[in-house]
């Protein structure tokens, strides 16, 4: 009896000396609606962009609007053959040492794409049904293998016409389409981020809407019908977080399900010397590099 609880002692002690001395494997994330495939980028040939990336060292990013549409600082759009992204997204990505790409399905020019060190594995390209529930600027559906774990991504952007009633049936329809599909989706390691183009009711001490406004309705959904957690919000949950031009919005967002919440080591917006938009009436859209801030978000995959 005695060997027994011995040698239990000496097992015990080795898993978690072994535990204790494994190695951070930090997993990070960066997501930005980058205004129109960057067409900010256009005048530099991205130089100022993929700089910037490179300085996050994400190993993966997604991109909302990734498609370019405009000619560079003026309001004539390109035709679709004289277009550089999305055709060349593998080659702008290879800048920032991303080999693989991947693009969502749409019905416009606005899609989303999703860039990794990783290899990608590509679930779904979801651009919803006709007639009452198409989802106008489409959704991705991929995942990638970090240190042996499976981490679903879901890339979208919801419509910015149509009223939040719209855009809640798009976050439904896709929620029901991605992490709705698994009997325990709350065991797993799921991401859904992008342009909500809506508030969050978990941001009303900062806003003062009454209660009962329809602005919060397509997070109410998510909070309320799905296993996500708001990870900006998780970080921070004493501090209203900015993430638009204005300065007095948020409409940017990265949920994460509990077991990549419990593994989340940062997650906010970057405000910098580039990102921080910029009014210039000479633009397009009056405002570069873009309207919207980036989001950075880093895990322990250990």
């Amino acid at each position: 009896m005695k060997k027994l609880f011995r040698i239990a002692v000496i097992v015990l002690a080795a898993i978690l000396y072994n535990s204790r001395d494994k190695e951070p494997v930090p997993f990070r994330v960066l997501y930005w609606n980058i205004l129109h495939g960057m067409w900010d980028g256009q005048g530099d040939n991205y130089d100022r962009f993929v700089a910037f990336v490179r300085s996050k060292d994400p190993d993966v990013c997604v991109w909302c609007e990734a498609q370019s549409y405009w000619k560079t600082n003026t309001n004539d759009s390109l035709e679709p053959e004289d277009r550089y992204l999305v055709e060349h997204w593998g080659d702008l990505a290879a800048r920032y040492g991303h080999k693989y790409w991947a693009i969502g399905g749409y019905h416009d020019n606005w899609p989303q794409v999703i860039t990794s060190r990783y290899p990608i594995t590509v679930i779904d390209q979801i651009v919803g049904e006709e007639p009452d529930k198409v989802i106008k600027h489409g959704a991705l559906w991929a995942s990638v293998e970090i240190n042996g774990k499976t981490v679903n991504f879901v890339a979208l952007h919801l419509a910015p016409k149509g009223g939040q009633e719209y855009r809640t049936m798009e976050v439904q329809y896709i929620c029901d389409h991605t992490l709705g599909t698994s009997s325990n989706a709350e065991d797993q390691n799921w991401i859904m981020l992008g342009d909500f183009n809506s508030k969050s009711r978990l941001d009303n001490d900062y806003y003062g809407l009454d209660e009962n406004s329809n602005a919060f309705m397509p997070h109410d959904y998510i909070l309320s019908n799905t296993p996500y957690i708001d990870a900006v919000k998780d970080r921070h949950p004493d501090e209203f977080r900015p993430g638009y031009w204005r300065r007095n919005t948020r409409i940017d967002f990265v949920y994460c399900t509990k077991p990549l919440i419990d593994r989340l080591e940062y997650a906010d917006f970057v405000w910098d010397s580039y990102t921080t938009p910029l009014r210039d009436w000479n633009t397009q859209y009056g405002v570069r590099p873009s309207d919207h801030l980036p989001i950075f978000v880093e895990f322990d995959m250990r």
